[in-house]
This record gives structure tokens, sequence and C-alpha cells, in this order.
């Protein structure tokens, strides 16, 4: 099943109409309030990254579900001007993205980043969870390549990884709820999908 696919923007758009749209799925598939409300909270992680996206971002918000295997899709063709980000970011008193704290403000950077041009250096950007496809990821400027959260995580066992990533894993709502989180970039598209097994 697909469900019908929410015009969403950062400006706010459409957001109350994508968590309906969570709720609805539910009520559809006769879930039990409990993992409804998992499902739910998936979804405004999903909105909250975007309402805090610099710049204004226009996406489209659908939820597919097989066997009670759901996936919430976030997809969007719209580049984000670096020269614009970096404006956007010069306003702020630090220069930075201060809401790039805790697992989804990473993720959402990361989505911010996976729009900027092909040959912006992505380098430093949790580069133990990205999968390249073809010879461009060699350079980290791709044109396609997945990012995996559980890839990520499992490279945090394996690296001397500070404790304030593991604090911020046992935090997070979309590290203790979704079973993945993955990013595609392909084709000047970037997607963002949560999947959850109920």
């Amino acid at each position: 099943m697909r469900s019908d696919v929410i015009h969403v923007n950062s400006d706010g758009t459409g957001i109350k109409d994508a968590l309906a749209q969570a709720e609805a799925v539910a009520a559809y598939k006769k879930l039990e309030p409990k993992k409804a409300i998992h499902l739910r909270l998936l979804a405004e992680e999903m909105m909250g990254m975007l309402s805090a996206m610099t710049g204004n971002l226009d996406a489209e918000f659908w939820i597919e579900d097989k066997e009670r295997e759901f996936e919430l899709h976030l997809l969007t063709d719209t580049v984000m001007n670096n020269r614009l980000r970096k404006q956007l970011l010069s306003t702020a008193t630090s220069g930075t993205n201060a809401a790039s704290k805790g697992v989804m403000g990473k993720i959402r950077e990361l989505f911010e980043k996976a729009l900027e041009p092909v040959d912006e250096d992505m380098t430093g950007y949790y580069n133990s969870g990205w999968t390249y496809m073809g010879t461009e990821g060699a350079n980290l400027g791709m044109t396609a390549g997945v990012w995996s959260f559980n890839q990520y995580r499992e490279s945090l066992k394996t690296t001397q990884a500070p404790k304030e990533n593991w604090d911020e894993l046992e935090k997070s709502i979309i590290a203790n709820l979704a079973d993945e989180v993955k990013i595609w970039i392909k084709n000047g598209t970037v997607e963002m999908t949560v999947f959850k097994k109920i």
C-alpha cells in the first residue's frame, strides 16, 4: 500500500497534513495504539527535521507498507544553493547551524549537505555511513550514493567514538524507534526513508 503523497515545505506548509496522513495509515492498518504512536512519532521527527532546514525547501512525503513493514519517505529534487546556505548561516551569531545537535539534527545537516552541488566536499559528514555508487564516490563529490544510519551506528562500535555520540543515540527517538534510516542521492534528487517493522 502507498499513501497519498503530501506536499510539504520547510516553512511548515503541509506538515499537519503529513502527520494526519501517518495517523490515517495507522488507523487504516488497524495498528495498536502504541504502534500507531510510534508511526506518528517517526513522521514528527521527519517533519521536525524539514522545519529546521535552512532556506525554502519543497518536498514530498508519503508512507508505504508491505506486511507490516513501513517506509516513511521524504523526497526533494530542489538543489540548495551553497552560497545561499552560507549566507543564511552567516546570519546566525555563531556562523554555524546551531540546530545540528542530536541525531536528527545531524541527519538533517547531512540531508541539507546532500542537496548541495555534487562538487561540494562531503568529508566529515558521517562518512562511515556512506556507500557510493560508481567511481565518483572516491572523491566524496558524488552523483549517486546512499547513507545508512545502521552502517553509521555499527561503525561507532569499531571506532573510538566519543561518549557524546553514544549518548545522542540513547536519547534519540529516531535511533530507538526506527529500524533503519537511509538517505539516497541520485541524479539531483535526495530521498530520506525511515524504515519501521510493526
